[in-house]
């Protein structure tokens, strides 16, 4: 299992997300968090899948120069793209609440990058996940942003939550890619640098 072949290295996970924390509890990672403030900024150039691989390798800058040898460090980003276009954590309740009614009666896609750094290289991954809503109304709207409050959302809902519950109606691929990391790619990848 993943535990013995990781017991000589050191996993880092630069997040503050409770649900990636979590992930690497349920998974039964023996794993420490480390924080450093990024100022998460893509260039205009870059669409889909490119924002976040860009994100999640900018998290891991400020972490490169203390790497030790068998330190394998953990960063990821989340965007959603609708339109053409991504759309992060909502600034305000105004900002979640157009995030939302944009995405009513639509399908989405969630992209989730995770950027493995060693001392010696590097490896991005990433999952896609199309999610449909229902048509929400303006009141099923307020009422999530009013009781969830999802400002550290990437698109401004949490599947896991009530408007999850209640507002999709259809996901392609991996639900806890949705949730914030794809728990797969991350098993898959560990094994690949340590095996």
């Amino acid at each position: 299992m993943i535990q013995d072949t990781l017991k000589n290295y050191n996993l880092i996970l630069a997040s503050g997300s409770p649900r990636r924390q979590q992930f690497f509890k349920d998974l039964g990672l023996d794993f420490e968090i480390r924080l450093k403030p990024v100022k998460e900024e893509f260039p205009d150039r870059l669409t889909h899948f490119e924002i976040s691989d860009y994100l999640a390798q900018l998290k891991s800058l400020p972490f490169k120069e203390e790497l030790k040898d068998n330190d394998i460090l953990v960063t990821s980003d989340t965007i959603v793209w609708h339109d053409q276009e991504a759309l992060g954590k909502p600034k305000d309740y105004d900002d979640a609440f157009n995030m939302l009614s944009s995405m009513s009666d639509a399908t989405h896609e969630v992209i989730t990058s995770i950027c493995f750094t060693t001392k010696t290289s590097q490896k991005t991954v990433n999952a896609i996940t199309k999610v449909t809503f229902k048509a929400l109304t303006e009141d099923e709207i307020n009422y999530y942003i009013n009781n969830f409050k999802p400002f550290d959302k990437a698109g401004a809902y949490g599947i896991q939550e009530w408007i999850g519950q209640i507002g999709i109606s259809n996901i392609e691929g991996s639900y806890t890619n949705v949730v914030g990391l794809p728990t797969h790619l991350l098993y898959k990848t560990l094994n690949s640098i340590v095996l």
